[in-house]
């Protein structure tokens, strides 16, 4: 990749395959080990385009971005927030009891959309099971018990998950959650979503002026964006779960697109990447309503708002954080 005055430039050997205004880009996402000229990556720094690296298969390699932005006074407040365990348990059980209630929303939307095909019956347990954990979410006095009851729900919630793949069943399965490597084709598809997620909502608290590392719930880890992890556990079930599901449904991506490895680890081929980055790019054009602002905005914009509204939380404008519930 390299520069062209305001433009950037995708090349493939020296010919010109792709133009774009650094203007119209939020940030620049590299897979593989292309690389990137220093007028690029300067370009990238002077306007704010965050600048990530991974390898092929989705694994985070590396971030350039300019200096650091944002309200120091945010950023202090923030650090101190951290190291209160009752404000950190407070945010992580918000986090978590809306990622709890996506989970269920996922799942009942499946009962609602194939009754016949679907096994309603698992899907119901589940839902009431997922549901019965509130309480304990709620009364959850340490940090530990609050991972505890997440990791239980997380387990539920993807015992179920097979239920909402309706074609291919054989060859789209899992048993469990799986990554580092992933050992299944669902797997593969959620961890490089995952990847694209967290990708999005860390360049979302940078804009804000948040720092993704000081997170309330993730532990603390160098170089692991914690607080980018906490706010994406809201936004997984609605923008990643369901996608991978409509995605194999709608026959996008097809068992052949796969390679499998001797160590069991399963690999999406190079056009399965380019079929899902497609797919993700048009569902943040689509459109809902927000359920806090109650107003129409696209779902690229999500992670933007949950972040300015953590924002406000910390500097005292909001009462308590407003997690995104799907609805």
């Amino acid at each position: 990749m390299a520069r062209d005055g305001e433009n950037v430039l995708v090349k493939v050997d020296d010919e010109i395959k792709f133009r774009v205004p650094i203007h119209n880009l939020e940030g620049i996402v590299c897979f593989g080990y292309a690389g990137a000229s220093p007028g690029l990556i300067n370009l990238c720094c002077e306007r704010g385009v965050v600048l990530s690296f991974l390898t092929e298969h989705g694994r985070f390699m590396g971030r350039i971005s300019g200096g650091v932005t944002g309200n120091i006074l945010l950023r202090k407040s923030q650090y101190r927030w951290t190291e209160n365990e009752q404000i950190s348990m407070r945010l992580a059980k918000r986090f978590i009891s809306a990622k709890i209630v996506n989970s269920r929303a996922v799942l009942h939307r499946t009962i609602r959309d194939h009754p016949e095909t679907a096994n309603t019956g698992l899907l119901s347990s589940l839902i009431e099971k997922l549901a019965d954990i509130h309480p304990a979410l709620q009364a959850a006095s340490n940090a530990d018990e609050i991972r505890g009851i997440e990791g239980h729900a997380a387990n539920l919630y993807f015992s179920g998950f097979n239920e909402l793949i309706l074609t291919h069943k054989d060859e789209f399965t899992m048993t469990d959650r799986n990554r580092r490597p992933p050992l299944d084709r669902i797997n593969a598809m959620l961890s490089f979503l995952y990847t694209l997620l967290a990708h999005e909502v860390v360049a979302a608290l940078e804009s804000i002026g948040l720092d993704p590392q000081a997170g309330f719930f993730h532990r603390d880890r160098p170089g692991r964006p914690s607080l980018a992890l906490d706010l994406m556990e809201e936004m997984r079930p609605h923008f990643v779960d369901r996608l991978v599901a409509t995605m194999i449904n709608r026959g996008q991506v097809l068992p052949n697109g796969f390679d499998f490895r001797e160590n069991g680890a399963v690999l999406m081929n190079e056009e399965t990447r380019k079929t899902i980055l497609v797919t993700w790019q048009k569902r943040k054009q689509e459109e809902i309503i927000h359920p806090y602002l109650e107003e129409k905005v696209s779902m690229g914009l999500v992670p933007y708002i949950q972040a300015m509204l953590l924002a406000r939380h910390i500097r005292g404008d909001l009462e308590d954080y407003p997690p995104f519930y799907w609805k």
